[in-house]
């Protein structure tokens, strides 16, 4: 009840804006189901069990973050720590695609309408199950946002049979685009690692401070990481012939993250023989997402359907081919 309440607190935040802009009322799409993944709380090791059985496995370890979220009039969530939860959302025409979303924020907050429920919303009308990541933001702790999307991948493959999925993918945006990588690249095993990977606007390479987002860098290592952390952290130095399928979205004059690190994943992916794509829209700059016009203004303009075209051919693309 406590995530519903959070959930109905942030839309009446957004709708309060639109308002105050006098813009058109918009409530995002809420979440079918919200489950903690730490029911517990990140002092206990211990995850969701379902029927007696394990489902997840516990936070290990704690991010130090506590006290209730804070969210502001965009969405934008701080402060996560045991709240750490998953968002579902349920299509009405499910065509068997699952996706764990990670909305950016450069891990100091996470961006839960524009690149969450707003995602969600597009998704669905696509036909894909969503599920939507409030992560922990690490606070100088790395381990846990890979954790909570690695738990997220457990709790979805626990119930894909259920749900009527097939292949579940990744998608990540920004600093959550970092984490998508990154799951796409550190994953602990074939029930963890990603079908597919999206990555819009991705932060990747953390070793050149004129290349990386230095608030993402410095939000997950802290200001004077090691250069092996640096380098477990850089995704395009992880890229095997395991790594999954590849769709990447940017624009060109990205001024928040330089389109280089979109390239250097794409040459990795390349170097290794992993099927991949990449789009470049020529304007759009950072953080377009899916909250647009006319309740926000769209970066990306008339390029907007483009990108739903593209990402939707991609997402077709996984779907099970016919014997």
């Amino acid at each position: 009840m406590k995530k519903i309440i959070i959930a109905l607190g942030i839309a009446a935040l957004c709708l309060a804006a639109c308002k105050q802009a006098k813009q058109p009322e918009y409530v995002p799409l809420q979440p079918d189901l919200t489950v903690l993944l730490y029911p517990q709380g990140q002092a206990v090791d211990a995850g969701i069990v379902e029927n007696g059985q394990q489902i997840t496995l516990g936070p290990g370890e704690d991010n130090g973050l506590r006290g209730p979220e804070v969210v502001n009039p965009n969405g934008n969530i701080a402060n996560i720590g045991d709240s750490a939860r998953v968002d579902i959302y349920f299509p009405k025409n499910p065509n068997g695609l699952c996706i764990v979303n990670c909305p950016g924020g450069g891990y100091q907050i996470v961006s839960s309408i524009n690149e969450g429920m707003c995602a969600a919303e597009w998704l669905t009308s696509q036909g894909v199950t969503v599920c939507s990541v409030n992560y922990r933001l690490p606070n100088f702790h790395r381990t846990v946002p890979l954790t909570d999307v690695q738990n997220a991948f457990r709790y979805c493959r626990a119930h894909a049979q259920e749900w009527g999925i097939s292949k579940i993918g990744v998608m990540g945006y920004s600093a959550g685009g970092h984490l998508a990588a990154t799951a796409s690249t550190l994953y602990a095993d074939d029930i963890t690692r990603p079908d597919f990977s999206v990555l819009i606007y991705p932060v990747i390479d953390l070793t050149t401070l004129s290349i990386t987002h230095v608030g993402t860098r410095h939000g997950l290592l802290g200001e004077i990481p090691s250069e092996d952390l640096v380098d477990l952290y850089s995704p395009q130095k992880q890229v095997t012939p395991e790594t999954p399928e590849t769709f990447i979205a940017l624009s060109a004059y990205d001024n928040v993250v330089p389109p280089v690190n979109s390239f250097m994943y794409f040459q990795a992916l390349q170097a290794h023989n992993v099927p991949c794509q990449m789009h470049i829209y020529p304007i759009g700059g950072h953080g377009w997402g899916f909250y647009h016009e006319p309740y926000h203004p769209d970066g990306l303009q008339q390029y907007r359907e483009v990108f739903y075209t593209d990402l939707a051919r991609f997402l077709q693309d996984q779907l099970p081919k016919a014997e």
